[in-house]
């Protein structure tokens, strides 16, 4: 700890986070992206249960909102002691926060679980080699690449194609999330980034899913199963990747985030039914590979 004796403390400097130095709490932070993983993607799952009540809109007004509610709860997030720049991070956290929710709601809305998260999980590599700028984070992107196609010729080019439009929109978004995520992290103590970002996600998400629900979002069977959605796919996960991103550098949570196709795969057959091929299985496979090859490679 630092000696406040030689560094005392001023009245206008920001809470001050303790951060892992890269390669420090590694394991645990592998962890806690794995863990969050699941509870979204099974989060995800159960929601698409939600759209034919309130529709992809409504459901992911609920989830953001809901999640926005509880965590304020929870933290009760100081407000004051911030600059500037500060709260441009932390507004630019949950705009990407809301825009990936978005986007992706409206994608699985149109095409399978599984075939959306891989497509969305290509911000998250393109990131990956962007941050690492090695010469083997090129091998394992291309090998993701190739599965994604491979993926796709396993029947891709039947996917409404508004549906991965909106699947890549969310990927891009995706990407935007986890260096916002990071920097957030790095500004604010605990997990106040964290419940202040999802307060503008809400603020953004809530008007569009009134106008697509109405009253319908106050049905005491809606809100219950908007109140699970919430938990599994906003609070848990969120918080979890959050702590996550103190621990890991974001090039490495990109590549582990790109184990989510499998995860959503999984979630989606055993949830909704949506069975997959053989060779959409490989497809799956490939990336997962790709993912796990970045991490050993780049571990440094």
């Amino acid at each position: 700890m630092t000696s406040t004796a030689q560094n005392p403390p001023t009245t206008t400097a920001a809470p001050a986070v303790v951060r892992h130095a890269p390669g420090r709490g590694s394991i645990g932070g592998v962890g806690l992206v794995l863990a969050g993983a699941v509870s979204v993607q099974f989060g995800s799952a159960f929601a698409a249960l939600l759209f034919p009540r309130a529709g992809a809109l409504g459901t992911v007004a609920l989830r953001v909102s809901l999640a926005a509610v509880l965590l304020l709860l929870v933290t009760r997030p100081r407000v004051r002691g911030y600059t500037r720049a500060d709260w441009a991070v932390v507004g630019g956290y949950g705009l990407a926060l809301g825009g990936m929710n978005i986007l992706f709601y409206q994608a699985i809305d149109r095409i399978p679980l599984g075939a959306a998260v891989t497509l969305e999980v290509l911000g998250p590599l393109l990131l990956s080699v962007v941050a690492a700028r090695r010469a083997a984070s090129l091998l394992w992107a291309g090998l993701a690449l190739a599965g994604v196609y491979l993926l796709g010729s396993g029947g891709f080019g039947q996917l409404d194609a508004v549906g991965a439009a909106f699947a890549l929109g969310a990927g891009a978004m995706w990407a935007a999330y986890i260096v916002q995520g990071s920097r957030a992290g790095a500004r604010f103590p605990r997990l106040d980034g964290l419940a202040i970002a999802m307060a503008v996600a809400a603020l953004v998400s809530l008007p569009l899913g009134v106008g697509a629900a109405g009253g319908t979002l106050l049905e005491p069977g809606v809100l219950a199963l908007g109140l699970a959605i919430a938990v599994m796919s906003s609070g848990v996960p969120y918080t979890l990747e959050l702590l996550a991103l103190r621990r890991l550098p974001a090039a490495t949570f990109a590549v582990l985030a790109s184990l989510s196709p499998a995860v959503a795969a999984l979630a989606g057959y055993l949830v909704l039914g949506q069975g997959l091929s053989l060779p959409q299985c490989a497809a799956i496979a490939m990336v997962v590979a790709a993912s796990a090859g970045a991490v050993l490679t780049g571990k440094r």
